[in-house]
């Protein structure tokens, strides 16, 4: 498989990175990514009692969450805002 390639608006060529993993642990629950992204890859869900950032008496309680990572259109809008660098992403392989 070719990977994929685009190009933009000013014709410079680039390859999209698609996100591929969510750090929870660093995850501040701020719900940035959620807001920019356009594919709904996003859920904010509760953070885990055995979580080791769970703390009850604290606002982050609840925590980002891949919903449907391969609704990803490699825009990396959720990196780019995310304040803990959180998400990681890849290429698609060839």
């Amino acid at each position: 498989m070719k990977p994929i390639t685009g190009i933009t608006r000013g014709g410079t060529p680039y390859t999209p990175e698609f996100v591929t993993d969510l750090n929870q642990a660093r995850c501040i629950g701020c719900g940035r990514c959620y807001k920019v992204c356009p594919r709904e890859v996003f859920e904010l869900i509760e953070r885990s009692e055995d979580d080791e950032a769970y703390d009850e008496d604290e606002d982050n309680t609840m925590v980002m969450s891949l919903a449907n990572p391969l609704d990803c259109i490699g825009c990396g809008a959720c990196g780019r805002v995310c304040p803990k660098q959180c998400h990681t992403h890849q290429e698609m392989p060839a």
